[in-house]
Formats: structure tokens, C-alpha cells, sequence
């Protein structure tokens, strides 16, 4: 493998052929049992990933003091690294994504690099379930030999796994408390005033929430799709609950009855806020009210183009869930065939704390992956109206914020309606300036917005 960035002396070799190690490009001289490197003179494929730093890391606490050191102590340090270094990326991922979402209104131009981040978050944390089946090579008895030198070194301590957490928005009020604290109490100094800076911060989630709220169609002076969604599946019901009195069959009917009655507790549960808030504060639901709507519209609608990739969107966030919670497993599974129901070096339950961690409190988008219990046939979901269909069809990046402004005009008649929409067209045809600034360039030039 070449790296791309060579110079100097190295840069003057053929293409075809590729740099690698190049001898005399560090200086490693023993000196007190550590690697002392000196820089080199130019850029090579060691120095620009940082070999000899990031290969000499490894430092075997069952060599200390000239003793033999444990073989199979290597593979769990480098296995632990390169995970480390997994949730480096996931960070920086993240963080790059919230800075998107950070904005009042998320262009649309932005949601194929949104998608294309978060897809390569949920990937890595795919890969990461499978750095514990190299781990299990190693028999319990091997783990068994050095174990001891790990002291009380945890991977409760690991500060980017907390980090990732946060930022992705684990609610902290449903963690399970480790050795009975909180686990903040195991940091100190800058790795605790880190953990507490990003609490304060907004996470992935929080910017997800606001963003589902913004959902077009949910206004209530516009689209108004909740209480038409609640219209169509009360008639739902309703129906379900008249086939139902003509069944003769006594246990039958005993037992259809029980179905419609549960459909019916299922669905109040969205239809009644207050009902949604009470399960919120229970941490059996995340999102807020509208935020659940906005979603659910999203799932519904989602052949309408503009809801194309806020639908795929929604799909990579729940996959994260899924790669978490198997990553989460897999290293159950590991620690309970490593050293059973044995306390963990950190003083924690070990297999039985790590095993609360894989329920579903610990699934951060858990109203994502429960959607699907208000699904309804396609023929129950209320049709679209022309002002809706047509915004939600124009790949137009101010096509939400032009029907905003069509919902709060309450004397918005079809006319005007219509020349927004034609407006909102005209406007696409250009990648800058917002909609207050193309509408003004018109008003200057003399042509009514009727005639844009």
C-alpha cells in the first residue's frame, strides 16, 4: 500500500512502485527498555501514519521486571487499541455530523453527506462486534494467566466509549449505576471535565428530535397529517370492531375483541399526549410528541421525493442501535465465557452488569425501531392534498420552509398557495441566497410574486 502523500526523495520513485519501509526514515535506539524516535527528514508511509509510535505501544504489564511475558496478553492489548481507535473515528464522525445538524434547517443538499456519515458510523460499529471473535481464540485459561496483571484497568474506564454514548444521545437517567455510583466517578481531572463538557452539549439525538419536529405536513392549520392519521385508524377500528360482532363462534369473537381492544390502547398511546408523556417519563418512549409524528409521516409518505432520504436517514439511525446493542452482546458473551460470573478487574458484576447493558433502555433512537407498531395498510393512509403533494414533490431544498410560510398565513387561499410553489421552483434553479432574499430580488424588479 502507497501512500498518497509522499515528498521529497520518496516522491521521485515511480508510481508503480510503492513506498513502504524505508530504511533510515526513523532512528530507534534503545534507551531505558523504550523506543526513542527521531524525526525523519522526509515524508514516508511510516512516518505519515505513525508506525513506530503507534507499534510500540504495546507494553506487556506481565513482562515487568524481566519476567517471561504472557503471549496472549498482546492479543488483548492490541485487540483493545484497535477498537479505541474505531471509537476515535465514530467520534469524529459524529461530531462532524452534528455540526450539520446544528443548523435552524438542514439543507437538503447536506443529507446525502449526512447519510454517508452515519451509514459509516453504523458500519464500524458492525465491524467492532467482530474484533471479540479474535479475542475468544484465547481460552479462558490464557485470559486466566495475565489477568492479574490488569489490576483494577477496566473498560468501564474507557473515556471514548463514554464520549460516543453521549454524543449520540444515551439518556443517562436509564443507565445502569456501576459498583452502585454514577459512572462519571471513575474519571478525573481533564478525562471528567471532557465527559461533563459534552453532557452539556447537544447530542445527535436531541438534533434528530428538533429536526422530526420540523417534519412539513405536521402543521395544524396546513397538511394537518396527525389528526387525519387519527381519523383514518379510528374508521380502522371501527370496521375491525363491527366484523367482529357478526363472528358466532363465542371464543373466537372473545379473542378478536382482545385484538381490537389492544390496537386501540396501542394507537391512544400516540393519540394522547399525555399518554406519550407518561411513557417518556417512564424511558419506554424518547421522542418528543411531535418529533413522533414528524417520523411517522416520514414512514408513511416515504415514496413522496422529498422524503426520500430523511426515511433512509431514519433507517442508518436505527441500524446504529442494532450494531450497538450486538456490539454490547458480543462483549456479554465474551466476559461470561472468560471468566464467567466472576467480578470484573474494575470491581463491577462483570457478566451480569454488562448483560443489563444489551436491554432496550440502552437503545438510543428505541422510538425508530418501535415505528413499526403504527404502521397501517396503504389504503389507510390519508391522502395527500394538491398544495402537500406538489411540495413534497419538488427536489427543492426551501420547499419545507415555503410551506411553513404557507401554514401560518391563515388567509392563504389556493392562488397564492399555488404561486409560492411556483415560486419555491424558480428559486431552485439557484444554489445560494434564501427565500426572504429571492423573493425581494423580484419585488425590486417590478413582478408580483403571483406572477414568479
Amino acid at each position: 500500500m502507497a501512500c498518497p502523500y509522499l515528498s521529497g526523495k520518496a516522491s521521485k520513485r515511480r508510481h508503480s512502485e510503492p513506498v513502504l519501509f524505508d530504511e533510515g526514515d526513523f532512528n530507534l535506539s534503545s534507551q531505558e527498555g523504550k523506543n526513542k524516535i527521531t524525526a525523519p527528514s522526509q515524508l514516508t508511509y511510516n512516518s505519515y501514519l505513525q508506525l513506530p509510535r503507534l507499534l510500540s505501544s504495546q507494553y506487556l504489564q506481565s513482562s515487568a521486571g524481566g519476567k517471561i511475558p504472557v503471549h496472549d496478553e498482546h492479543l488483548f492489548i492490541v485487540t483493545h487499541q484497535a477498537i479505541e481507535l474505531w471509537f476515535k473515528q465514530i467520534i469524529y464522525e459524529v461530531d462532524s455530523i452534528r455540526q450539520i445538524f446544528a443548523d435552524s434547517y438542514l439543507e437538503e443538499r447536506n443529507m446525502l453527506l449526512v447519510i454517508s456519515r452515519i451509514s459509516r458510523v453504523s458500519d464500524i460499529l458492525q465491524i467492532l462486534s467482530d474484533h471479540f471473535l479474535v479475542l475468544e481464540t484465547m481460552t479462558p485459561q490464557d485470559f486466566l494467566d495475565f489477568r492479574p496483571f490488569l489490576m483494577n484497568g477496566s473498560g468501564f474506564q474507557s473515556l471514548q466509549f463514554r464520549l460516543m454514548e453521549i454524543k449520540l444521545g444515551m439518556p443517562e437517567d436509564l443507565r445502569v449505576q456501576y459498583n452502585k455510583q454514577h459512572y462519571l466517578e471513575v474519571f478525573f481531572g481533564h478525562e471528567k471535565e471532557t465527559l461533563k463538557t459534552a453532557l452539556g452539549q447537544e447530542s445527535l439525538f436531541s438534533l434528530v428530535n428538533a429536526w422530526l419536529e420540523r417534519t412539513p405536513g405536521l402543521e395544524g392549520n396546513g397538511f394537518d397529517f396527525f389528526n387525519k392519521f387519527r381519523c383514518s385508524v379510528q374508521a380502522m377500528h371501527d370496521e375491525f370492531e363491527a366484523f367482529g360482532e357478526e363472528i358466532e363462534d363465542e371464543e373466537e369473537k372473545q379473542e378478536h375483541q382482545l385484538e381490537h381492544s389492544r390496537g386501540v390502547e396501542t394507537f391512544n398511546s400516540i393519540f394522547d399526549k399525555n399518554k406519550h408523556d407518561e411513557l417518556v417519563a417512564k424511558g419506554d418512549r424518547r421522542f418528543s410528541h411531535k418529533a413522533l409524528q414528524g417520523a411517522l409521516m416520514i414512514y408513511l409518505y416515504r415514496d413522496e421525493p422529498r422524503f426520500h432520504l430523511p426515511f433512509q436517514l431514519l433507517q442508518v439511525l436505527m441500524n446504529i442501535d442494532s450494531h450497538l446493542t450486538k456490539f454490547r452482546y458480543s462483549h456479554t458473551c465474551m466476559v461470561q465465557r472468560m471468566i464467567g460470573r466472576k467480578f470484573g478487574t474494575g470491581g463491577s458484576s462483570g457478566y451480569l452488569y454488562l448483560r443489563s447493558t444489551c436491554s432496550d433502555r440502552y437503545k438510543i433512537f428505541l422510538d425508530l425501531m418501535n415505528l413499526s407498531s403504527f404502521l397501517v395498510p396503504r389504503d389507510r393512509i390519508p391522502p395527500l392534498n394538491q398544495k402537500t403533494r406538489r411540495c413534497l414533490s419538488i427536489q427543492d431544498i426551501y420547499a419545507p420552509e415555503v410551506m411553513r410560510r404557507v401554514a401560518e398565513d391563515q388567509e392563504t387561499d389556493s392562488g397564492l398557495a399555488s404561486s409560492l410553489c411556483k415560486t419555491m421552483r424558480r428559486i431552485s434553479m439557484s444554489s445560494h441566497g434564501s427565500i426572504d432574499e429571492k423573493l425581494e430580488s423580484y419585488r425590486k424588479s417590478g413582478k408580483p410574486e403571483s406572477m414568479v
